[in-house]
């Protein structure tokens, strides 16, 4: 129930194409459908802080999450000699929470300490090397006690004639269904209700999410290479979180109420320069806005080194400040006349730095000797927030070919 936001993963780690060799163009195109490669990812998770918004922006926020994905990718060439490729992902995460737990503060340990999220993926992209166009699909779904959601996408990329710039245009659809299950002490006949209340009585709420996204990437010269993009989102449904507590200035308690529509307005722009033939750095700028009060930015800096043909470290750090939503409060500090109120440490004021490592192995004869077992990567992270939050990310990557 407890909603991560693991910003800090990519996963898939960008280091896959780091030094990457280009592929002979002129090597023969089959029909058949092949497997191109099978990615492994594993991570753990952990958080503690002391800004639970279950309780009211007070209490423990411990939190441990595990990961699995699972990626196949596919390709095949079509009659028409266009490139087809087809990626299919599986994602199993399990978590605890400390904080989710105190939905019924009367127990010891309910069914809202833990969970379970399924989230399958899927994208289908047809690459024309006439045309330079290549037009993508994809599909998702997640689901877990409190939460489902499916998504729909689609997108077009356009490529210049000696292929040195790129402009790409993407929508993306959310329709998800919150299911609303209010602190214990909240809800009707609460005496009677207990953790253990089937999940069919609880009422459902919509949520919707719509965005169109922007990018030009440019090659400059063959060590430069920049993006700019943006990303328009417009939510409208029901976008708090109801098991999250608000505590007024008179000692009431409500649930956490916020307004029904959301619009979020960020531009950014990366930069990848490639110092000889051994490092990359990379950079990244994101300014944000929307129309809760929200304005942020983010700075991200990573260099991949390798250390020899075959190993490469990649630091990292990413420092992010925003400002607060127009309804948060700390605990008993909203006024009862409030027509919105929050006390999710998520939106207030604050800035966060991550820092970490990445490691990749990319043996000539495969890891461990196997030819099928290309790339070894491990990545670590350590988050710190302003207001308590801190957390930690380990994750393993084993990409097959």
């Amino acid at each position: 129930m407890k909603k991560i936001c693991l910003v800090v993963v990519g996963l898939y780690l960008s280091l896959l194409s780091a030094f990457s060799q280009s592929r002979d163009s002129t090597q023969y195109k089959s029909r058949k459908l092949k497997i191109d490669e099978v990615n492994l990812v594993n991570s753990y998770y952990n958080q503690d802080g002391n800004n639970s918004g279950v309780t009211g922006g007070i209490g423990t926020e411990k939190l441990v999450d595990v990961a699995n994905i699972i990626e196949v990718q596919l390709s095949r060439y079509d009659s028409l000699g266009r490139k087809q490729s087809f990626d299919l992902s599986l994602g199993v995460d399990h978590y605890s929470s400390a904080s989710s737990d105190k939905i019924d503060p009367h127990t010891i340990s309910s069914a809202s300490s833990h969970d379970t999220r399924i989230y399958p993926a899927g994208s289908w992209s047809i690459e024309n090397d006439k045309k330079r166009r290549t037009i993508s699909f994809n599909a998702s779904a997640s689901h877990e006690f409190d939460y489902l959601s499916f998504g729909i996408g689609a997108s077009v990329a356009k490529q210049s004639k000696d292929k040195n710039r790129e402009f790409t245009v993407k929508a993306q659809a959310y329709l998800d269904q919150v299911t609303i299950i209010l602190p214990l002490e909240l809800r009707k006949g609460a005496d009677t209700i207990s953790s253990l209340h089937p999940r069919d009585d609880y009422p459902k709420a919509a949520r919707n999410s719509f965005s169109a996204s922007l990018s030009l990437s440019q090659i400059i010269n063959k060590r430069f290479q920049v993006m700019f993009l943006t990303d328009l989102t417009y939510q409208q449904g029901f976008l708090g979180l109801p098991f999250y507590r608000v505590y007024f200035s008179d000692h009431s308690e409500k649930a956490e109420l916020l307004p029904s529509t959301r619009f979020k307005f960020p531009i950014g722009a990366r930069a990848n320069y490639f110092v000889g033939n051994n490092i990359v750095i990379r950079s990244f700028y994101r300014f944000y806005v929307d129309d809760w009060g929200v304005t942020a930015h983010t700075f991200d800096l990573e260099t991949a080194i390798k250390i020899t043909p075959f190993f490469s470290i990649s630091p990292f750090y990413r420092y992010y400040t925003q400002t607060a939503v127009n309804y948060f409060a700390p605990y008993e500090m909203h006024a009862p006349t409030d027509k919105y109120f929050t006390s999710d440490y998520d939106l207030s004021a604050f800035h966060s730095s991550f820092v970490g490592m990445g490691f990749r192995v990319a043996p000539p004869k495969g890891v461990l000797g196997n030819q099928h077992w290309s790339i070894l990567e491990l990545r670590y992270g350590h988050y710190m927030q302003s207001n308590t939050l801190n957390s930690n990310i380990i994750s393993m990557n084993l990409k097959f070919k």
